[in-house]
């Protein structure tokens, strides 16, 4: 049974938690987003959320295959996207992108970013991305990262290692992340302070790396998913929804 809700005080911003529900609260991404306050004032902000209930195929995403490559809700659990690179041919798969869905990063506007994944046939064999990105439909070509603009995670090495990537106009570094691991889930966050600097959270666990203002892309992106494969196997990335919130 769970315990009764608690508040958090974090640099003036009060939230509320269960903490048998999320341990973490108090050291993890959300403990200094105001969700309470906006809750009372949604001018303050614009929170979106993706819970996958559905998928909208027409209107909010947009699939572009390399060769290959297709998206659905999944058949085993609720509130699941799969995106299946629907190939053993190296390199062919999906991207995803909600092409509408446009946020851009800016000073003063801090934005965090919250999503589940896991890779089933195989981890090993995916090159992938996770995160906003500007629109792209070829985002990895070539096993590489080909999009300009982006925050997020990548692997086009064919390992399963993850690494945290931000580019602003070509301008882009990667930093360690986490190796996942065959058929099970892993949380990835990031907390942008405006344009300063960007936190990366792994399983709600914040990291000693930060992406700086140098690599920071000030136009606009969108949530953004890739799946494809190193060949040989045939990689399908399990999206459990997604969370974002910015102030204004």
């Amino acid at each position: 049974m769970a315990t009764a809700s608690k508040g958090l005080n974090q640099l003036g911003n009060v939230s509320i938690y269960d903490n048998d529900i999320n341990t973490a609260h108090k050291t993890g991404l959300w403990k200094n987003c105001p969700l309470l306050a906006y809750a009372s004032n949604p001018s303050i902000g614009i929170l979106h959320v993706e819970d996958f209930s559905d998928y909208n195929a027409t209107d909010v995403w947009t699939l572009t295959q390399a060769t290959a490559g297709a998206a659905a809700i999944g058949a085993a659990e609720s509130g699941v996207l799969e995106l299946d690179s629907n190939s053993t041919i190296a390199t062919e798969g999906a991207t995803l992108q909600a092409n509408n869905r446009a946020f851009f990063l800016e000073a003063g506007k801090d934005l965090w970013y919250e999503t589940k994944i896991k890779v089933v046939d195989t981890f090993d064999g995916a090159e992938l991305f996770i995160g906003l990105s500007e629109v792209d439909t070829t985002l990895i070509a070539a096993s590489a990262n080909s999009s300009a603009n982006h925050v997020g995670w990548q692997c086009v090495t064919d390992d399963g290692v993850l690494l945290f990537s931000a580019e602003k106009a070509g301008a882009g570094a990667t930093k360690a992340a986490v190796t996942i691991a065959e058929n099970e889930y892993v949380t990835l966050g990031f907390y942008c302070l405006g344009v300063t600097s960007i936190q990366q959270y792994v399983n709600d666990v914040l990291t000693s790396t930060v992406h700086v203002t140098a690599n920071i892309p000030i136009v606009k992106v969108v949530p953004s998913f890739v799946c494809q494969t190193a060949g040989d196997v045939d990689p399908i990335l399990h999206v459990k929804g997604y969370k974002m919130f910015q102030l204004h």
